[in-house]
């Protein structure tokens, strides 16, 4: 897999939660729980199975931070 992101973090698939349209994809990354939003249709077509090798790919142009 070739991609244009530099940000791109190996895992593996820890939860996937379907909702009506919309799943959610946990991720464990070296101990630290990554979460993606994904459709229930991109579960389905990339066989996400609690157990798998995935990675997080991340693209953003900003990036927030925040304190208390």
């Amino acid at each position: 897999m070739k991609l244009s992101a530099r940000n791109v973090l190996k895992g593996k698939v820890v939860e996937v939660t379907k909702g009506a349209t919309t799943a959610h994809v946990k991720l464990d990354v070296g101990g630290t729980i990554v979460t993606s939003s994904v459709t229930n249709a991109a579960v389905d077509e990339l066989k996400l199975e609690v157990g798998q090798q995935a990675y997080a790919v991340i693209k953003a142009s900003d990036v927030m931070v925040g304190v208390d």
